[in-house]
């Protein structure tokens, strides 16, 4: 099974965490990506994103912490 391109990392009542997801689902939607989500809280070893949520990845690599910019999302898929 391949991993989705888009990961976002996010807890639960995080009011960033649902602006960042809005806009991913919203993106991914659109471009046909496919998109998927982490509880920071539900799982020891994301502890290291504990303080930095929500944070978004693309085909594995880092693209962006706390904010996630919709331009960079899209550059970051046709890519």
């Amino acid at each position: 099974m391949t991993p989705p391109r888009v990961l976002v990392i996010v807890r639960d009542g995080c009011h960033l965490c649902a602006d960042a997801l809005a806009t991913a689902e919203r993106v991914c939607a659109e471009l046909g990506a496919d998109f998927s989500t982490l509880d920071v809280d539900g799982d020891p070893a994301l502890a290291e994103h504990t303080d930095h949520v929500p944070v978004t990845f693309v085909d594995g690599e880092r693209l962006a912490i706390w904010f996630l910019d919709e331009r960079q999302l899209r550059a970051a898929l046709a890519g």
